[in-house]
């Protein structure tokens, strides 16, 4: 069972890696963003974060630790690298967009741009300059791994691709967040690869769908 909330980038990273590996899934919608708190999600952490997975009685939150959970249990198609360089790389990958382009990217971007218009709630303008600007210094890092080519490679689907893919899939649907990939061409030639895989279809959780309904 996944507990996650239809538009978070987060669940969709599991959703991702579940979708690959063809492991069939109950999904438990909650919401983090409530006022009142979600009792079915505080029932199975402490943190009011998504996704948890239920696996068997197991329950696990923290999206990274469910993904290497489940490569493990579910061991094809795999999903990590092999070499130690390039196992160290998908593992900063994670680290880097989850420090450092999750909230410039997604929270700020994404959020002011293109969420909150569709259910017609203001935007702040600042909000977008900021993030904007944040958001290069990931994109600069980014762009540095993706041309050494250990992972983000164009070749081979790892934990990597699939946690960075949902907040890039959001990032590029503001039309700054499209910008600015100009100057990333490796990053930009990575996201160009990404949108092929039909993983990316499978999982898109549709904000963009007229009459979309984030929360319900």
């Amino acid at each position: 069972v996944v507990y996650g909330f239809g538009p978070s980038v987060y669940t969709r990273v599991l959703r991702l890696v579940l979708h690959l590996k063809e492991v069939p899934y109950d999904m438990c919608p909650v919401n983090p963003f409530s006022e009142t708190p979600d009792r079915t999600l505080g029932s199975v952490t402490e943190f009011n974060r998504v996704p948890v997975l239920d696996h068997d009685g197991f329950i696990l939150s923290e999206t990274a630790v469910i993904c290497r959970y489940v490569d493990a249990v579910f061991p094809a198609p795999p999903l990590r690298p092999t070499e130690a360089r390039s196992v160290a790389r998908m593992e900063q990958v994670a680290a880097i967009i989850d420090a450092y382009g999750y909230v410039p990217m997604v929270r700020q971007v994404f959020s002011n741009r293109v969420f909150l218009p569709l259910i017609n709630a203001p935007a702040d303008e600042a909000q977008i300059t900021e993030g904007l600007a944040a958001s290069h210094r990931a994109l600069r890092a980014l762009e540095r791994i993706a041309g050494e080519a250990l992972v983000l490679n164009c070749k081979e689907l790892t934990l990597a691709d699939l946690h960075l893919a949902p907040m890039m899939d959001y990032f590029v649907m503001a039309q700054e967040g499209r910008d600015a990939l100009v100057d990333y061409p490796a990053v930009a030639r990575w996201w160009e690869w990404m949108t092929q895989q039909p993983a990316m279809a499978a999982t898109d959780p549709g904000i963009l769908t007229p009459g979309y309904d984030p929360f319900g």
